[in-house]
């Protein structure tokens, strides 16, 4: 059982794109004309495409229209209204800036404001579902929000911000993994206290619900072995932060190298960006779990 690869993109583009996109408001790189058209078109590209691969993990992609109906109740509504305004803004910026030459500085705080929201909001889907443990705490949406950052200043070109982003980010993941090892257990939740047996004794579950699979351990309940999740966690760890970092760090004297190792530091951090999304989804529990005895 794995997570649906609908859901590593969305998340691994989307953030990365508005990451791009909120540099890019705030005038970093300050760019007009065909270099401005380059890099909206990234920054676009990941955030569109990011939007668009989560549609597909919808029961009624039909249906999401509806979803923007729902923002003051639910973080999935609030995330496409914030994407929606963030990517009309920052439309109007580009147009600007590519056709006209201009930098309209206020829309472009809008529309970096507005990107980072949506990051935010995304990181709250998740960090807001106390049935798993792993993902409800504050460390969810940091690790959102440093990783967007940090792969924004990678792709907006800014070496100098990146360098130390790059470094929180990683800091935060490495918390991230300590704290979520540990939030199932402190949760207390146990085929006890989900039955309400637990003050009768020792409970465990007689035989599972049904043989077969179904909606919830696809999507819930996935099992991942302690040695592969470690050599993820590895090979994610050093593609995502410690080999960008290394490829900064380093300073040839080719413009032409430059460029060269810079492009391999953001398809690195692409690539490991993405693995980390894996584990993200791989490793939760869901207290479901206990109900198939999976725990």
């Amino acid at each position: 059982m794995h997570p649906a690869p609908s859901v590593i993109i969305f998340t691994t583009l989307s953030g990365l794109g508005f990451g791009l996109l909120t540099y890019l408001g705030l005038g970093f790189p300050d760019v007009t004309g065909l270099t401005a058209l380059v890099f909206f078109v990234l920054a676009y590209g990941m955030a569109v495409g990011g939007l668009l691969a989560s549609t597909f993990h919808l029961g009624h992609p039909e249906r999401a229209m509806k979803a923007f109906s729902q923002w003051r109740s639910s973080w999935l509504s609030r995330e496409g209204c914030c994407a929606v305004g963030a990517l009309l803004i920052m439309g109007l910026f580009a147009f600007g800036a590519v056709f006209l030459g201009a930098q309209w500085r206020f829309l472009g705080l809008i529309g970096a404001a507005l990107s980072l929201m949506t990051v935010f909001t995304t990181s709250m889907i998740y960090a807001q579902l106390k049935s798993i443990p792993r993902w409800n705490s504050a460390w969810t949406c940091a690790m959102f929000l440093s990783f967007s950052l940090a792969g924004g200043a990678l792709m907006a070109g800014q070496v100098g911000v990146a360098k130390p982003l790059l470094l929180i980010a990683a800091i935060i993941q490495l918390l991230t993994w300590y704290v979520g090892d540990r939030a199932f257990g402190e949760a207390g939740s146990t085929v006890g206290s989900a039955t309400g047996l637990g003050e009768r004794g020792s409970v465990r579950a007689f035989e599972p619900p049904h043989t077969g699979s179904n909606y919830l351990l696809r999507e819930f309940v996935h099992e991942v072995g302690r040695k592969h999740a470690l050599k993820l966690r590895v090979i994610g760890f050093g593609l995502a932060f410690a080999l960008p970092l290394l490829l900064l760090l380093a300073q040839p004297e080719s413009t032409g190298l430059k460029h060269m190792m810079a492009a391999i530091a953001v398809l690195s951090h692409l690539a490991g960006v993405a693995c980390s999304r894996w584990l993200f989804f791989a490793e939760a529990e869901h207290v479901v779990g206990l109900y198939y005895g999976k725990r």
